[in-house]
Formats: structure tokens, sequence, C-alpha cells
């Protein structure tokens, strides 16, 4: 919308004001202050590159994956939690199809009035512009060039999901420039996978994104693949007596595309032999009927990450049940219990091609040396290597970061809140 579009003095002046501040709380709680000089800082950057025509800032966070581990992509259900840390954009819309961006990795200049995915943009940013922009045209919306300079607070790397945060924000960013605001969260959520999927040459599944759209802690069921039920939880994050951590144990992810591949590859083997297309059509009593027969004709580790996929599909409604009642007890066994599975039926702890690489076990058996009995540890995202979860005592906390930091390094813990909001334009002074 353009008439959220203000300039430079009039930003300085809103966001230096008590409404200011109280228009960033619910995105960033006690940070609000520290991030209206985010703001400014990167406002001010941005004019000095494009001009002090009116723009917007407009953000999308990144996202916690709770429960459901690999079970989107058959159709399952997950739980999640956007979190406060983001990706922002300071932007303004173009008169042509050209999006002009700059942030701390270069310059981009293209016309997404070509919907035509070019091949040597794959995996590049360049190439999620332009799958947004199709994507938003194929389903009967408008898209449209803009100016923008970014700036992001999602490490990359942390399984924080910043690939979906930006996917979403370029959603967001035409949603509201170019649709008046009325495409709803789970929409542009679609957008983004697709983008991701068609464009940007990755198969992820909507989970990513749909966090990251939709904001506060969800609960999705993606068995309409179309239209996935999403429901935000009571809560709006976990009680004061714990932190949740994410740790990057730094490992190396250079050649694990097909590691990757081979979790939906596998399962969907499995139900192909029951005549579907993913394991959320078939039945648990059938499968396991099936076992002598799937033994002897499939690979036996698709079996066991078919039994992951029937346990954590179930799990996800329990455990999201004890968080909305405060059952932390319960919560906790659930999220250790999840964490079990990945490591022994999905196996998606360390990747068989590469025997040296056991940066994420490592981690795990970190923290259960330190968190036994009072708190809950897990792999987080996709695994083989990047990031744990641990859910830690408050009162445990310094300890814990002191330990992973010692082990894997300087800036490897990362304490999280969760942000109540999803992708977002900051409504700005009244006019």
């Amino acid at each position: 919308m353009r008439q959220l579009c203000h300039d430079l003095a009039a930003w300085e002046s809103y966001l230096t004001s008590q409404a200011g501040l109280d228009a960033l709380t619910p995105l960033y709680g006690d940070g609000a202050r520290d991030q209206a000089a985010r703001y400014l800082s990167t406002a001010r950057r941005y004019v000095e590159k494009f001009g002090n025509r009116p723009f917007a800032f407009l953000s999308a966070p990144g996202r916690t994956e709770l429960s459901g581990n690999h079970t989107d992509h058959q159709r399952g259900r997950v739980l999640a939690a956007a979190v406060a840390l983001d990706i922002l954009a300071v932007a303004a819309p173009a008169e042509t199809g050209r999006v002009r961006m700059f942030d701390s990795y270069g310059d981009i200049d293209i016309d997404v009035d070509d919907a035509t995915p070019h091949p040597e943009e794959v995996n590049r940013t360049e190439a999620l512009i332009r799958g947004v922009a199709a994507g938003m045209r194929g389903r009967g919306y408008r898209a449209g060039g803009f100016d923008a300079h970014l700036t992001s607070n999602v490490p990359k790397g942390s399984g924080l999901s910043s690939s979906a945060a930006i996917e979403v924000l370029f959603g967001t960013i035409m949603n509201h420039f170019y649709n008046e605001g009325r495409i709803d969260a789970p929409r542009v959520a679609q957008i983004g996978q697709y983008a991701e999927n068609v464009y940007f040459g990755k198969p992820c599944g909507l989970m990513d994104q749909m966090s990251s759209s939709v904001g506060g802690i969800v609960s999705i069921d993606f068995k309409d693949k179309e239209n996935p039920l999403v429901r935000r939880l009571s809560c709006d994050g976990f009680p004061p007596a714990y932190i949740l951590c994410i740790v990057d144990t730094r490992g190396d992810h250079a050649d694990l595309t097909q590691e990757y591949a081979d979790i939906p590859g596998e399962m969907c083997a499995i139900a192909a032999h029951f005549g579907k297309e993913v394991l959320r059509d078939v039945g648990q009593e059938a499968f396991y009927e099936a076992l002598p027969a799937l033994r002897e004709r499939a690979p036996q580790r698709g079996v066991l990450r078919a039994i992951h996929f029937f346990g954590e599909n179930e799990r996800v409604v329990h455990q999201a049940g004890a968080l909305e009642s405060g059952d932390m007890e319960t919560y906790r066994a659930l999220m250790l219990a999840s964490g079990d599975s990945s490591f022994k039926l999905l196996q998606n702890i360390f990747p068989v091609t590469h025997t040296e690489e056991r940066s994420v076990a490592l981690g795990l058996a970190i923290s259960e040396r330190m968190l036994s009995g009072v708190g809950a540890w897990r792999v987080h995202g996709g695994g083989f290597a990047g990031t744990i979860q641990a859910l830690v005592p408050r009162e445990r906390a310094a300890a814990f970061t002191a330990e992973m930091t010692r082990v894997f390094g300087d800036g490897c813990c990362h304490l999280l809140a969760v942000r109540p909001v999803g992708g977002h334009c900051l409504p700005g002074p009244a006019l």
C-alpha cells in the first residue's frame, strides 16, 4: 500500500517516539529500542542509494522447528515458531518491473516482468525474486518492481531458515505494494515455496515459509496440500523458566544434497508400495501389516524412516497440547522422543557419505551430559550437519552457552524468543 510509505524525516520522528516503539514491541519485545536504531540506520543507507522518496519498512522472521522433523514433505503435521530474528527491507514500489536491491552480499537488478526461470540464477537470490513474482501472477495476483535495501540478523547456516524468510519478505513486499495486503499469510508462504522449488532449485517442504509468514507458534497440518490447516497456539511462547537455544555445530554442509533428497525419496518409495504418493495417505495398520513384504522389497532404511514419520506425525499433536497447557514435563519428554526418533529411525544426524562429519551427534552428546533430567535436545531442521535445538532451564543457560561456545566457537549459540508476528509491513505514522 503506497500510503504506508513515508520519507526519512517522517520515519525518524516516528521511530524515536513512544508510538514507534509501541509498533516495534510486538515484533521484538524488549529489543524494540535497539531495533528502532537498526531500522533508521538501514533507512539512511537506502536513501543514500535511492534518494529520499517515500519508503516502507517490511520484515519477515526466521523460524525454528519444534516438532515434525521431515514430516511436511509427506503432508504430515509440524509444530514450529517464528523467532525474533528477521530480514528487514526498506523498500519502495517502482514504476517499472525492475527490482533493484542491495544488501551486504552485493547488488541485484532484474526485470520481474520476465517470468522465465533462468538456469544461471539457480541457488541465487535473483531466482527467489523472479519466482515470487511469477508465483503471484500465476495465482491471479499482481506483482511488480521495487527498490530495496535489506539487512538481516538471521544467521546464515543456523537452521533458522533465512531462505524462507527472504521468500516471505519478497512476498510481503509485493503483497503490500501491489495487492493492498489482501493476500493471506498461508498463500504468501505457498508462493515462497513455489519460488524455492521451481526457480531456486530446492525441493523443500512448506513448513519454513508457513512459520515465517504466519508468525507465533503454529501447528500446521499439510494433509490438504493446497489448503494446509494452520492453527496458532494459544500460548505466546515458552514459560519463563526455560530458554530455547539453537546451537550451530559448524558442520560441513558440502555435498549433502543427495542425503537430503534421499529422505523424501525413500519415504515416497514406501508410500508407492501402497499405491500412494506420500506416507500421510498410508494407514499405519496397513504399513505394519505389510512389514514382511516391505522388508523384502523396499529399502530397509526407508522402512525405518516411515516408522519415524508415523510416530512423529502423532507426536506433534501431543506436543502442541502440552505446550498450550503449560505441561513442560510432558513437552520435554516428547521433545526427547522426537530427537531419539530422528537419530535412530530417520537417521539424519550424520551423513553416511562423510565418515568424518559427526558435529551434530557431538552437540547432542554434550547436551545430554549437561541437561539430562532437566532439559531436552534434538536435531534441528534438515540434519546431517548444522544445528541442534535445546530446551534449557534458565538457570543453566549461561553454563550451557559457555560449554557449547568452548567446543564449537564464538557465536554458535542463539537464544530464541518467539515472534508473534509473521511477514509484516510496519504501519508507520498517521498521515
